[in-house]
């Protein structure tokens, strides 16, 4: 069944529902006030009645000699006197003709025996049949009084009673017949009828309408629709045999559902790729719509602008840039002027050198060339690009002493083995109360050390197989800095540990990663000879693990501080100068970097940065965050 069927139906039922309830109410609500009504007339009536007959009793009777003590006696005077009498015998004759309601009257005695009977004299001293009270249809139910309208025939009487010394003596009876009820019913019910009918009737008209007038927006819905839906194949487009204009739009927009859905995947695969993408960009992009709002922020905004990038996106220009610096006044001034800046230098407060480019993007094809689109900027550090010239410099120099260590740690080890056996030959042919056996052992003890150095020099020069596993950085982390504690203890040292609540996944060697950290940790705390507080915080954003472990200790110079991961550099006295070497070197080979930030007399901050798992990768390997027990850091 169509729509506009279903529709028209439920109107034209809703209409004829009200109707007949309507109706129905306003017809019984007329038959209450009829029954209402035609108890009135004949009340008045029997009261009238009842007035005549003690009238003519009291005219008959007045003459008259009558024992009161015989009953007969007294019931023949009555019924002669009220027979004889010309008035109420007129008065009953004109309420038998003219009164619609009323079917008989009957004057009876207290034994309930005829005395007056009309219109049938023949009921005259017989009993009178036993009849309902009228008074009862008054406090009837709908249902019962319904059921007395459409009954049998019936009579009913209205009563009304003479005493004579307060005691019964006459009752004067008017029968009521049911029918004139139903007569007058009828008429009423005929036209509800025609009203219904005719209320049908239009009803089904205003349905037609409104069914045509609220489908048809449907109907431009379904060309707006077909108008989106040109660029499907035409086996799409068909919507089956079906006219309905509401399965049709349904069809067409579940089909233009499933476009938007591959479209929104496709758009998420791109967004995802572009993140990523200026995640892994040094310098910093923003893009602004063409009421210079940021729609697009690269990761490293944050560095420049040491705020969240999710507080900068849908921002106004003015809203993220400060005037009182002057990398905010040059990006807010440009944007104020309209003009492109070209690879403009500036100084920031804090000493920072950054490259400024601003292009704005225009629409050739629109006639107004001055309108814009949009505008993009880019912020480029160029102490980075000092940085990591510093990092390639010193990959290259731990890549060269690579390369020399391996061929000196080979061609010393051989000759380094024949003097520990030409000594060990030497030793046992000596005596051993000879003055140059203390000396030989001084000679042994230092060709062992020798021996030890050259072994760290292939150990550190040998290439590295890493055993890459996820694994939570919280876990790695705590069990250093468990493994650290007692160490920490001894020197005074009080450690502060923040990890965050959730895990932290990244594809790492455990132990290497261990063996890198525990140097970093080990040497913040032997910077500290006076004690002090440890402070190793983990971060996350997404792309990126950071964590920072800062000492309270004297700090590093200026002047050493490039050379802090050379190999066997050290400032310490009993330091071998391998530490933060091979802290160094496990980090480039998990593709991370190490950071150093440092201040005479107040302290020094290793940042340890490695890439974090992907989210879609972890889902595809099964691990979720649910299985992974919380861990908080024990120490604090």
């Amino acid at each position: 069944m169509r729509l506009k069927t279903k529709l028209s139906a439920a109107i034209t039922l809703l209409v004829l529902v009200i109707t007949t309830v309507l109706s129905w109410l306003y017809m019984t609500q007329l038959l209450q006030q009829h029954i209402e009504q035609a108890y009135q007339s004949t009340d008045v009536i029997a009261h009238q009645l009842q007035f005549a007959t003690r009238e003519a009793l009291e005219n008959g009777l007045r003459n008259r000699q009558i024992n009161v003590n015989d009953p007969a006696a007294l019931r023949s005077a009555v019924a002669d006197s009220l027979r004889r009498d010309p008035g109420l015998a007129a008065f009953i004759n004109s309420v038998i003709s003219y009164s619609p309601t009323v079917i008989d009257v009957a004057i009876a005695d207290r034994d309930g025996r005829g005395i007056i009977t009309a219109p049938d004299p023949a009921q005259e001293d017989q009993l009178l049949p036993v009849r309902p009270d009228y008074a009862t249809l008054l406090k009837s139910s709908l249902y019962r009084t319904i059921g007395v309208v459409f009954g049998a025939p019936r009579v009913y009487n209205l009563t009304l009673g003479l005493e004579r010394d307060n005691q019964p003596f006459l009752t004067v009876r008017v029968g009521i017949r049911n029918t004139f009820l139903k007569n007058a019913f009828y008429p009423w019910l005929s036209d509800a009828f025609t009203y219904i009918a005719l209320a049908i009737a239009i009803s089904l008209v205003v349905a037609v309408f409104v069914a045509n007038l609220a489908l048809q927006p449907l109907a431009q819905i379904s060309a707006r629709l077909d108008a989106l839906s040109q660029a499907e194949p035409a086996g799409e487009l068909d919507s089956g045999a079906s006219t309905d204009t509401v399965l049709q739009v349904s069809h067409k927009i579940e089909r233009l559902g499933r476009r938007m859905r591959n479209v929104e995947e496709v758009f998420s695969a791109l967004k995802e790729n572009l993140d990523q993408i200026l995640s892994n960009l040094q310098d910093g992009i923003m893009l602004f719509t063409r009421d210079a709002r940021a729609v697009l922020v690269s990761r490293s905004v944050e560095r420049f602008l040491s705020v969240n990038r999710d507080d900068v996106l849908g921002a106004e220009v003015h809203d993220i840039f400060d005037r009182h610096s002057l990398l905010g006044r040059t990006v807010r001034q440009a944007f104020d002027a309209g003009m492109s800046v070209v690879q403009e230098e500036i100084i920031t407060e804090t000493g920072r050198r950054v490259e400024i480019s601003l292009d704005f993007i225009h629409d050739d094809r629109a006639s107004d060339n001055g309108q814009s689109l949009g505008a993009l900027l880019t912020l480029h550090d160029l102490e980075s690009v000092r940085e990591i010239e510093s990092e390639l410099e010193l990959s290259r120099r731990m890549a060269a002493i690579g390369r020399l260590t391996a061929g000196v740690g080979h061609e010393v080890k051989n000759p380094i083995n024949a003097i520990v056996v030409h000594l060990e030959l030497l030793r046992s042919k000596m005596d051993s109360e000879s003055g140059a056996l203390r000396h030989l052992e001084i000679i042994q003890s230092e060709i062992r050390r020798l021996d030890r150095v050259v072994q760290t020099l292939v150990d550190f020069s040998r290439p590295v197989e890493l055993q890459l596993q996820e694994q939570d950085l919280r876990r790695i982390v705590s069990s250093v800095l468990l493994l650290a504690s007692a160490e920490l203890e001894t020197r005074n040292i009080h450690l502060v540990s923040e990890l965050p609540d959730h895990p932290v996944i990244a594809k790492i060697d455990a132990d290497l990663f261990k063996q890198a950290l525990l140097n970093v940790v080990i040497n913040g705390a032997q910077a500290m000879n006076q004690g002090g507080q440890l402070s190793v915080r983990l971060t996350e954003d997404g792309r990126t693990a950071r964590l920072r472990i800062e000492d309270q200790g004297e700090g590093i110079p200026d002047d050493i501080r490039p050379h802090i991961f050379d190999l066997y550099f050290t400032t310490k006295r009993e330091g071998s100068g391998i530490g933060l070497a091979m802290t160094y070197r496990i980090l480039q080979l998990h593709n991370g970097q190490i950071d150093v930030e440092s201040k005479t007399s107040v302290g020094t901050t290793f940042t340890l940065s490695i890439p974090v798992a992907s989210l879609s990768e972890l889902r595809l390997r099964g691990l979720l965050e649910t299985n992974l027990p919380a861990f908080k850091g024990p120490l604090e």
